[in-house]
């Protein structure tokens, strides 16, 4: 057992869903880098005591305030392994006030090698939001199931944080 899966639980039923609505749909991720797992609380104090648990287990990446609320990444000393993955990034955002969440794994993001726009284009069945492609950094796309969905991007989290450190 690893420490995350100590701290929050394994997250192998969430992945097995949420690569089970992938293959359904269509969409061939076994190329893409599996960037980074975002974890939910349901309020503030579970947020802040999972973000000391974190720093515990791995390194503060940084903490940003992101839509008026907090939003902290860690880099994980002992990657999540799922089947041939390994994720050492995990994001755990506190909650936006007046929206509550259930405490749980939410989203996974996926590094593409190709334009967001010709990306959403070979899949134009499914419902893709694309009001990220906006973002002035590291602009999105990303689908929503039923109580998770998946996010595809250009760039890491971690290379974003580091360019904006730089900056």
């Amino acid at each position: 057992m690893t420490p995350i899966d100590q701290l929050l639980g394994a997250p192998t039923s969430f992945l097995d869903q949420l690569f089970s609505v992938l293959a359904n749909d269509g969409i061939d991720v076994s190329n893409y880098e599996l960037d980074h797992i975002c974890y939910r609380v349901a309020d503030h104090e579970r947020y802040e005591d999972l973000k000391t648990n974190l720093a515990g287990i791995g390194h503060l990446l940084g903490e940003n305030l992101i839509g008026g609320r907090p939003i902290a990444s860690f880099r994980l000393r002992e990657p999540i392994r799922y089947q041939e993955r390994e994720i050492y990034v995990l994001e755990l955002p506190a909650p936006k006030a007046g929206s509550p969440y259930p405490e749980g794994f939410e989203h996974v993001e996926f590094v593409i090698d190709q334009p967001l726009e010709d990306f959403v284009a070979r899949f134009p069945a499914l419902p893709f939001k694309t009001h990220g492609l906006a973002k002035a950094i590291n602009a999105d796309v990303q689908l929503s199931y039923d109580g998770f969905g998946v996010k595809f991007h250009r760039q890491s989290l971690e290379e974003v944080i580091r360019q904006e450190d730089a900056a």
